[in-house]
């Protein structure tokens, strides 16, 4: 019995020690996006396939590749994961692919706008320096005027890659720490909390 009671208290302790590190790393993420100096660019959520489909329009979701319900059920559990982390308010921005649009506007942070350096170039990546030039000047405007909101970024793998390197899922989350002209000093990846 003593036994049993001590393997309680001992793990009643390491239970303590989970909440608290889970408390303050959600803090570090949300107080790090309250700076001039971070932005939080997000992969769209869950949408089977590659690329789209031949002849797809922009005004036209039903030509795109979209998410599907799985994928809509993680953007939304990401917003809820992302309010749980202390980010209570946010600018978001969306590339015009209407996957991008779904995944940013399940976030609910409120009504995503439009940026045409997150549209993907997936069609010609030659255009990868030339997007990922416009979407550093984007970020260093934007982190500008931003004040203590979140800068949350929606977008596509291609984007992400040409930005930080990285190569993530669908619904990952990087965290970008960058320059004065929005060049990537450093980045940390948060897999989807779904």
């Amino acid at each position: 019995m003593k036994m049993l009671k001590n393997s309680l208290i001992k793990l009643l302790w390491v239970a303590f020690g989970l909440v608290s590190c889970f408390q303050a790393c959600a803090s570090e993420l949300s107080e790090l996006l309250k700076k001039p100096d971070h932005v939080l660019l997000m992969r769209h959520a869950i949408a089977p396939g590659i690329g789209d489909p031949a002849g797809y329009k922009l005004q036209d979701c039903k030509t795109q590749r979209n998410l599907d319900a799985t994928g809509r059920a993680q953007a939304q559990k990401t917003g809820q994961w992302l309010k749980a982390q202390g980010v209570g308010n946010a600018l978001v921005f969306s590339s015009a692919w209407c996957r991008c649009k779904e995944t940013a506007e399940n976030l609910a942070f409120g009504t995503p706008a439009l940026e045409a350096s997150l549209n993907s170039f997936f069609d010609d990546m030659r255009q990868g320096p030339q997007s990922n030039a416009n979407l550093q000047k984007f970020i260093a405007n934007q982190l500008k005027a931003k004040g203590d909101k979140a800068l949350v970024l929606v977008t596509h793998q291609v984007n992400m890659t040409e930005f930080t390197g990285a190569t993530v899922g669908s619904g990952d989350m990087v965290l970008v720490k960058v320059n004065a002209a929005g060049k990537m000093i450093s980045f940390k990846v948060y897999p989807s909390p779904s």
